[in-house]
């Protein structure tokens, strides 16, 4: 019984010094708002659902594509020191060494591409693409890959609606919400 209060009195007075220890932490950083969270909350699904306005075209991803993405990529997505774009169409099943993956015949979903250019490219100021320009760069890779054609606009409601060429080439952990 004596042990269990000396356990007890020893909890307590750690967990005081955890209060006392934050009292007097350096009190870095600040309370995140909604505004910084909305940020972050920008998670695309296959479906769509969560894509923001904006509009795009090929031909404007061309100009978006070579200003920010042709250093890594190289010029119309091929060559760089980044992954290639487009390409390697029937090499998936060639095995390891010999497979190229890339949108057209890899993603099984055009709102992925939308998705990933959003978060992470360009590599060195990611997030920092407008809606319109992520919406053009995704037509433009998507027209390279021969999946849409050149006057295609691409918005919230037609890269939902893409038919990826490896669309059926994944199984799904979550069947019924496809």
């Amino acid at each position: 019984m004596c042990m269990r209060r000396v356990i007890s009195a020893a909890l307590l007075a750690a967990a005081l010094n955890a209060g006392t220890a934050l009292a007097d932490s350096p009190r870095l950083g600040q309370p995140v708002t909604e505004a910084d969270l909305a940020k972050w909350d920008l998670s695309i699904g296959p479906d769509g659902v969560g894509l923001p306005p904006g509009s795009g075209t090929a031909a404007q991803g061309a100009a978006v594509f070579a200003q920010k993405c042709e250093a890594c990529h190289g010029r119309e997505g091929s060559g760089g020191i980044a992954a290639k774009l487009y390409g390697g169409i029937g090499t998936l099943t060639d095995g390891p060494g010999v497979a190229v993956r890339t949108v057209g015949n890899y993603w099984p979903y055009a709102t992925t591409v939308f998705d990933f250019i959003r978060r992470s490219m360009p590599w060195n100021q990611p997030k920092s693409l407008t809606a319109d320009e992520i919406y053009a760069t995704t037509a433009y890779i998507l027209k390279l890959n021969g999946i849409i054609g050149d006057n295609d606009v691409m918005t919230a409601d037609t890269v939902a609606k893409v038919k990826m060429p490896n669309r059926d080439g994944f199984i799904s952990a979550y069947p019924a919400k496809h």
